[in-house]
């Protein structure tokens, strides 16, 4: 649904040079255009007008790197110096509106100030994960073509150094499309190799530039391209438009977040996934808050602790993570203790995406923290919530197990395989009734074909998110798994979701995932695999026979619970998701090859052991 009093309400409250006359063109629908016939700049939305309406000495961007021991904080004019001279450096290499510059860098500052550089003179970013395998760097490259790469000498983990010079080498030799400059940010902690005449130094370049202004920007023109894994193996290049993702971002900043001007916020992500771009650069520099860029993790750098010692430091008032991040917490310290050492009287409310939030984490975190922790929903393609609690709205009742209702501008729908709807409680297809919202994607990059072909087909009038779930009498949404999560037990269509829930219930069990493995008789049988808390001393077959009783008597018989082991960690990817197709496909003795977002590619090794101790799968395999 349009809602398109909202929007233009909501344009209002953005600099356009010039202000747009039409709302939404849906005249080439699904290619909808917000906003057509208006003209602005995201850098300068970010940058430019928040020094102009007095923020000037107000912190833009605090930096901070346990993995290093770093500190820096940037204000806004500082940073919007640093943004319009390596927005002069792009320039100085030939780089102007329409061109494309693909970004390889850790959460670092710089890639931040890449990023608005790009938007500042019109070039289309595209940021990639740093450290992304060379193949899967490859590909994106040959399909934006960028003119410019910038990069940097290493990413920092915890327990290694990961060098990206010479994966991003190896990815331009594999690469069909070669680009005419690579610009180094060389790091202290490892210097990288430099090809003559095509790679620049960071430092050098902004040495020599000269700030510039920003270049206006058609309303519908691209901001950035982001690359999301494809069911083809070809990654599909979501664009973002420049004024939709300005209205719609800065509106969720207050409606959603419910933070203001001078506020601290902090989305804990990184800048290479879709959060990192609406949450940590973008959504709150348009809404004039501070926010917090943080190269670290939630357990380990150096404890548990870590995301209570920053919201502390930094009277942070809204966190966005992933529950993945407190589940770890969860796991390493159950009881909270680290929480006793930190102040956070300014922490206001909690958030969490990027996966489905089981029940039991919510109420864990809702009892430590005692603020408002609110599950909420959306995808890269939509770029921001499609279903939440918004606290600056109106704080409804927090459900355990749902994001709540859609956000005003989405229109959410549960459908069955032949497009009708479902009575309320059913599991069906998530799909969302188009025009959607200002904000979200508006083709995929190169591609619109397939972005009909992949989104608008299945569902004509709606876009399909891929994600099964149901909704309640009361219109609260319930994602409780990826369609192909689904599993069909002798012809009952079971989520995997629902199962995960009461695993979590047992006091023993940190983190869980269950997969449809193949079965001769019944199709499909679910198979579930537990993390335990630290600390448990209470014996493996104990506890997985507690649970698979638990899951039995809650769901019945009927999902032919009886697979389940003890594992010591699950194989994610480095945002948090858990890798339940690999998974699935190591258990049916499917051919699979490694994901290039994985975490740490040994989990795969260990779990394959496991599986196989259970006799998955029953023939002899291996990764392609």
């Amino acid at each position: 649904m349009d809602n398109s009093g909202l929007w233009q309400e909501a344009a209002q409250d953005i600099y356009w040079y010039r202000k747009p006359g039409i709302v939404l063109d849906s005249s080439r629908a699904p290619f909808n255009r917000w906003f057509p016939d208006g003209v602005t700049n995201a850098c300068y939305n970010a940058l430019d007008l928040q020094v102009g309406q007095g923020r000037g000495e107000q912190t833009a961007l605090i930096y901070d790197s346990p993995v290093t021991a770093t500190k820096r904080q940037y204000t806004y004019t500082q940073l919007l110096a640093e943004v319009a001279r390596f927005a002069g450096a792009l320039a100085d290499r030939g780089v102007v509106k329409g061109d494309r510059v693909l970004i390889y860098m850790p959460m670092v500052p710089e890639a931040a100030i890449a990023m608005l550089a790009c938007a500042r003179i019109g070039a289309i970013h595209s940021v990639v994960f740093g450290g992304f395998a060379s193949n899967e760097l490859a590909q994106r490259i040959d399909d934006a073509t960028p003119l410019v790469i910038v990069a940097a000498s290493c990413g920092v983990e915890p327990s290694r150094l990961v060098a990206y010079k010479p994966l991003l080498d190896h990815a331009i030799e594999l690469a069909q499309h070669k680009p005419e400059y690579c610009i180094i940010l060389q790091r202290p902690l490892l210097s990288a190799q430099m090809v003559e005449g095509r790679d620049l130094d960071w430092l050098q370049v902004m040495d020599e530039a000269q700030p510039v202004e920003c270049v206006p920007v058609d309303a519908n023109d691209p901001l950035y391209i982001l690359y999301t894994s494809g069911t083809t193996g070809q990654p599909k290049g979501v664009v973002r438009d420049t004024g939709g993702s300005i209205v719609a971002l800065k509106w969720s900043m207050k409606a959603v977040y419910n933070v203001s001007p001078g506020d601290v916020y902090w989305a804990a992500s990184d800048v290479g996934w879709v959060v990192g771009h609406s949450y940590i650069v973008y959504g709150p520099l348009f809404a004039g808050c501070t926010t917090v860029m943080y190269e670290g993790k939630p357990v380990g750098t150096p404890d548990s602790g870590a995301y209570w010692r920053v919201i502390e430091e930094y009277k942070v008032s809204v966190l966005f993570t992933a529950p993945t991040a407190f589940r770890a917490i969860k796991q390493e310290d159950p009881q909270g203790q680290h929480l006793a050492k930190y102040d956070l009287s300014n922490f206001r409310a909690l958030f969490l995406a990027g996966e489905r939030c089981d029940p039991h984490t919510l109420g864990w975190a809702q009892e430590k923290l005692q603020v408002p922790v609110i599950d909420h929903w959306w995808q890269t393609e939509t770029g921001w919530p499609v279903c939440s609690n918004c606290l600056g709205i109106e704080q409804l009742p927090i459900v355990a197990g749902s994001p709540a209702r859609a956000v005003p501008g989405y229109e959410v729908r549960v459908l069955g395989k032949d497009g009708t709807a479902v009575a309320a409680g059913d599991i069906g297809a998530l799909v969302l009734k188009t025009p959607l919202p200002p904000g979200t994607f508006i083709t995929l990059w190169d591609a619109p074909e397939r972005f009909v072909e992949a989104y608008f087909k299945t569902f004509p009038g709606y876009y399909e998110t891929g994600d099964a779930g149901y909704m309640d009498e009361n219109g609260y949404v319930f994602v409780m798994s990826r369609t192909d999560d689904v599993i069909n037990v002798a012809g009952h269509r079971l989520s995997t979701g629902a199962m995960e829930e009461v695993l979590f219930d047992d006091e023993d069990v940190a983190e869980c995932a269950v997969i449809g493995v193949a079965d001769p008789i019944k199709g499909q049988l679910p198979l579930g695999l537990l993390v335990l808390n630290s600390g448990v001393t209470t014996p493996p077959e104990t506890i997985t026979a507690r649970t698979i009783a638990l899951v039995r008597d809650r769901i019945g018989p009927v999902a032919g619970f009886k697979l389940c082991t003890v594992v010591e960690r699950l194989p994610k990817t480095r945002s948090g998701k858990l890798l339940r197709g690999t998974l699935r496909k190591i258990a049916d003795g499917d051919s699979w090859k490694m994901p290039a977002t994985i975490d740490d590619p040994a989990v795969l090794d260990e779990i394959a052991v496991a599986l196989k101790n259970m006799g998955y799968p029953p023939d002899e395999t291996s990764a392609t």
